[in-house]
């Protein structure tokens, strides 16, 4: 936490994430020119931000993409902010959101990262995310495929049932470092979206651990956003605890009253 506040102490980093929060996936050359700096400066900050876990990066081709992380902060919030707070200023704030979005002009497509460490291998992650039995104990899903560039993919209940509640393509698949797939609804179902969200994984050796970045793009209204924002972090940690300790958590974290 101290790495946090102190990251949050420069104006130039809050701005920097300000940025991010506005734009999120901007590389060194777009920040630095917002901040109207150095490459080099700029290359300073965000090391001390992504030091502090509060800001992520993800390579696409020759290009290193920087992604606001929202848990430091979330953390913050919730031993800091929370207890304090009226629900008066709560709703304010809910307002002011929604007359923001109301005026915004420029659409995007959110998009939502996710990174967590894990002591484990980058063999084993790999395994734990495209093995069936595996992905049925912490997930609650067994995940279905061969894994090659593709192929079909299904996230299939482990009822019996057969049933695939999420459906898609391999995009990419480099074992043991990165899996990118299509995530869309079956066809017959009314809630499909035209376009299929998309997530990368991207799996590197951080010292003796494990780096995970999950990265869910082209998702279709800041609902769905939120939707998946307390969807991931339920499963990773999940995922954490079955590679880390041997066995998932002993209730599943989207099932909890209240989560």
């Amino acid at each position: 936490m101290d790495k946090v506040f102190k990251a949050l102490a420069d104006p130039t980093r809050r701005y920097l994430l300000d940025q991010l929060h506005a734009h999120n996936g901007q590389t060194l050359g777009e920040l630095a020119e917002r901040v109207a700096m150095t490459r080099q400066s700029a290359t300073q900050h965000l090391g001390l931000l992504e030091d502090a876990n509060l800001v992520s990066t993800v390579r696409r081709g020759r290009e290193k993409l920087h992604y606001l992380n929202p848990v430091p902060l979330h953390e913050i919030q919730e031993r800091w902010i929370d207890k304090f707070e009226d629900p008066r200023l709560r709703a304010l704030s809910t307002l002011k959101q929604q007359a923001e979005a109301a005026m915004t002009t420029h659409q995007t497509k959110p998009t939502y990262v996710y990174v967590t460490y894990i002591e484990s291998t980058s063999e084993k992650v790999w395994h734990a995310l495209t093995d069936a039995d595996l992905t049925a104990a912490y997930w609650g899903h067994a995940n279905i495929s061969d894994w090659q560039q593709g192929s079909t993919w299904e996230h299939r209940r482990t009822d019996g049932s057969g049933i695939a509640d999420v459906v898609g393509k391999v995009v990419e698949s480099k074992p043991p470092t990165r899996l990118v797939t299509t995530w869309g609804y079956p066809t017959a179902s009314p809630d499909a979206p035209a376009d299929p969200s998309q997530v990368t994984f991207d799996i590197e050796p951080y010292g003796g651990i494990v780096r995970l970045t999950v990265t869910h793009e082209n998702l279709a209204s800041e609902k769905e956003r939120e939707d998946v924002g307390s969807g991931w972090p339920a499963v990773l940690s999940n995922l954490k605890s079955l590679l880390e300790t041997g066995s998932p958590l002993p209730e599943q974290p989207w099932l909890v009253p209240g989560a």
